[in-house]
């Protein structure tokens, strides 16, 4: 029996939570290293996932099956494609730098105080999410994967609504009741769009009589297994809802910037880079593999609706007076060109989308957590309220600026290649969706240099004039992402040739193929 290892990526990290959570109340420092600890050997196993997999090779590989619930045809399935192995290196090597971000946010609130927060409980907590969001990635039971894609709304409630800015948090009841009220609001959206995923998850089963994505898959591209046209969009659809919910797609989107706004900047990073992938992933996975004929039948309202969360997005980030706010429509901009790089089907599309969830979630990994840092340092998250900062603190400038310069997709950086990847592929289907999406690059240029203009440069205010520059360990959490921006941006190859193979293969399971060129090559 061989070793299994996709189990124990996903394994890992839940034990690491309950061993977290279970370190005594006096030792906080403890509980810190031992989460981080936990995360990097987590991602020395998604590396070891990532080396075992082989991109010529079977469609899904590291496979594990065993049987679970047998009454109603539910297995214990998980399988690797290209498009998983990315998102699960992905995860893997985010959370240590949420970790260590984090460092201090849970820490007590005032010293000798009798108000305390429970610091094991939001490392633990980092932990439980890791692991639903990596086995969300290995699943292939679709009972096994709605499982965790609802569970991991949990932990994420606790953290929104647990752990906010320390700046806002010395006794602040309104601020206490903007935290509640973004998770409330996050958890409400995700477990309407769950429900409705359930009722279509019961109504597959009824349909095919197990939950195994191949089976279903393979029946279904044989011929053994029919759904009536009606039925086929009706599951679509009540699958679709929910994905678009986590994505989140316009008008669905809401709850993120609250969510955000209210969030310490390490879980808005997990938030937005890590969790929200797992609905674009899914739409990959589950609605073109086993709706195909649905999927291209909703695919025009599709790529309206990415359309309007590409420039609606990025007009309200121009418009924003907070940081993280702003951060967060950018990021809903952002999601509408991965979703319409999903459904242009077009292999130049589908590839730059699953580029785009691995550099998206690097490069607002690095803008967030920088943004985290400066606002740890003034206590405030207004854009007003900065000036100069690139006088008294050079480095963080810096770093800040080359986040806000790949959030806008510049050349060199690793989001262009995977945003031209969408276009191109858009384009080459749908010319006037793709012209129209380009203005949101435009639109992403005005509010990353507005907001680097209005916070670092000008005359210093006399509340950033002491602001420290970047620490020891603030830069080890910033340097590595930026390094992986700037390599990713030159050499993309070692994450196009581990999805490409999987993309051609989401494209023959909807029967699509590229549209030929229009003018031919010359021979």
């Amino acid at each position: 029996m061989s070793f299994p290892l996709l189990t124990a990526t996903a394994a890992l990290p839940a034990l690491g939570a309950v061993a977290t959570a279970a370190v005594p109340a006096a030792r906080r420092t403890a509980a810190k290293w031992l989460a981080l600890f936990v995360s990097l050997v987590t991602l020395a196993l998604g590396i070891v996932v990532l080396v075992r997999f082989d991109p010529g090779g079977d469609r899904y590989q590291l496979t594990e099956s065993h049987a679970w619930i047998a009454d109603f045809g539910v297995r214990y399935e998980l399988g690797v494609d290209g498009i998983a192995v990315a998102l699960i290196a992905l995860t893997a090597l985010l959370i240590p730098f949420v970790i260590l971000a984090g460092w201090h946010d849970a820490d007590p609130l005032e010293t000798g105080s009798k108000r305390w927060r429970p610091t094991q409980g939001f490392f633990a907590l980092i932990l439980a999410v890791e692991a639903m969001v990596i086995i969300s990635f290995e699943a292939t039971d679709v009972f096994l994967f709605y499982i965790f894609f609802e569970a991991m709304l949990i932990p994420m409630y606790f953290l929104i609504g647990g752990f906010g800015d320390r700046a806002h948090e010395h006794g602040d009841e309104a601020a206490a009741t903007q935290r509640s009220y973004a998770a409330v609001k996050f958890l409400l959206y995700n477990l309407v769009g769950g429900l409705i995923m359930l009722a279509a998850v019961i109504g597959l089963y009824v349909v095919a009589g197990n939950f195994s994505l191949a089976e279903i898959a393979q029946a279904r591209a044989n011929g053994t297994l029919h759904m009536a046209t009606n039925t086929e969009r009706w599951l679509f659809l009540g699958f679709f809802f929910a994905f678009a919910v986590k994505a989140p797609l316009w008008p669905l989107h809401t709850w993120l910037p609250n969510a955000m706004q209210e969030s310490t900047a390490p879980v808005a990073v997990l938030i937005t880079a890590v969790v929200d992938k797992v609905g674009t992933f899914a739409m990959l996975r589950f609605c073109l593999q086993l709706f195909p004929e649905a999927s291209k039948w909703a695919t025009p309202v599709i790529l309206v609706l990415a359309l309007i969360s590409i420039i609606y997005g990025a007009l309200l980030a121009v418009g924003q007076r907070d940081i993280k706010r702003l951060v967060a429509y950018a990021s809903i901009s952002h999601f509408g060109f991965i979703i319409l790089g999903i459904f242009a089907m077009t292999s130049q599309g589908q590839s730059g989308a699953t580029l785009y969830m691995v550099n998206h979630g690097i490069s607002t990994a690095a803008l967030m957590l920088v943004a985290g840092f400066l606002i740890s340092r003034r206590g405030s998250r207004l854009i007003a309220d900065y000036g100069g900062v690139q006088k008294v603190a050079p480095v963080l400038a810096g770093t800040f600026l080359i986040g806000g310069l790949a959030t806008l997709s510049l050349p060199g950086l690793a989001p262009f290649v995977s945003e031209f990847l969408v276009l191109v592929g858009t384009f080459s289907r749908y010319p006037a969706i793709g012209i129209i999406a380009t203005f949101g690059i435009v639109l992403a240029a005005l509010y990353t240099l507005v907001l680097y203009q209005r916070t670092m440069t000008g005359p210093v205010k006399p509340e950033v004039a002491t602001m420290p520059d970047l620490r020891p360990r603030e830069l080890l959490v910033v340097a590595p992402l930026i390094v992986l921006l700037i390599f990713l941006g030159v050499y993309p190859k070692p994450v196009t040739d581990i999805v490409n193979p999987s993309v051609k293969q989401t494209l023959s399971d909807v029967h699509k193929k590229d549209p030929k060129p229009s003018v031919e090559a010359a021979k």
